[in-house]
């Protein structure tokens, strides 16, 4: 099995896998998986050389598979197209009964039929650069760079470039400013009738306190003759009594 492989030009890939094993890193050496290697070749065969399985089941990096059981994890291991695939020619004869032509559908496989391709050529860059299609594509908008190299500018902070978004924006705010002054007026008026009428009540409660507080200070005032009068009154004679004795 070597020796064939080596006859086909593996004989690099093969060390290139062997040399590539290596212990690996992390907390997975305690999950009984010590090792990691590079993949290498894929050997599918078909039922004619069951041999293939025990062949290359020793040699480092080589998978093998038999035709029926093939699956996307080993034609591209980790989502990566281009994986180096050895046939043999029974698994090669095989192919049309798995999985059918573009005329017939699949043997094994129900149903399967190969897809036809939708474009009959596959290279873009041919079909774009065509005189078919150039001749009816519009010519490329070359971008000005001072157009591109420009700071945005905000209309809420420029007077011209929001004149250009929004006409109105200048009659409204002549509305707004109007609106403004007539409350501010509005409110100078009120303020100033209120101030008038305050000073009326304050003038009014004024004089009505310094009447109050007038009368008060007579009646304080009689009263207090009166009582000096009867103090007089009663205390009087006493004191010429005293006088007369002594």
């Amino acid at each position: 099995m070597l020796k064939t492989l080596k006859r086909f030009g593996i004989e690099d890939d093969i060390r290139r896998v062997k040399t590539s094993k290596k212990l690996r890193p992390g907390k997975g050496k305690m999950r009984n998986a010590r090792y990691v290697m590079r993949r290498g070749p894929l050997v599918v065969y078909g039922d004619e050389n069951n041999l293939v399985k025990r062949a290359a089941r020793n040699l480092p990096g080589i998978d093998f598979c038999h035709v029926a059981r093939l699956n996307l994890l080993q034609l591209a291991p980790g989502g990566h197209l281009g994986r180096f695939v050895v046939w043999t020619k029974d698994a090669m004869s095989k192919l049309n009964e798995i999985f059918g032509t573009y005329r017939r559908v699949g043997v094994q496989k129900k149903g399967f039929q190969l897809n036809r391709n939708v474009m009959s050529c596959a290279d873009l860059a041919r079909i774009i650069n065509s005189d078919e299609i150039q001749k009816v594509l519009r010519a490329p908008m070359i971008a000005d760079a001072q157009q591109w190299n420009k700071k945005k500018i905000n209309p809420l902070t420029n007077k011209a470039l929001m004149k250009k978004l929004n006409p109105f924006d200048a009659k409204r705010k002549e509305i707004v400013k109007k609106l403004s002054d007539d409350r501010h007026k509005a409110r100078l008026a009120k303020l100033k009738t209120k101030r008038k009428d305050g000073r009326k009540d304050k003038n009014a409660s004024r004089k009505t306190f310094n009447t109050v507080a007038a009368g008060l200070q007579d009646s304080f005032i009689l009263a207090q003759k009166k009582l000096d009068d009867d103090f007089k009154a009663a205390f009087g004679e006493e004191e010429q009594v005293d006088q007369e004795e002594d």
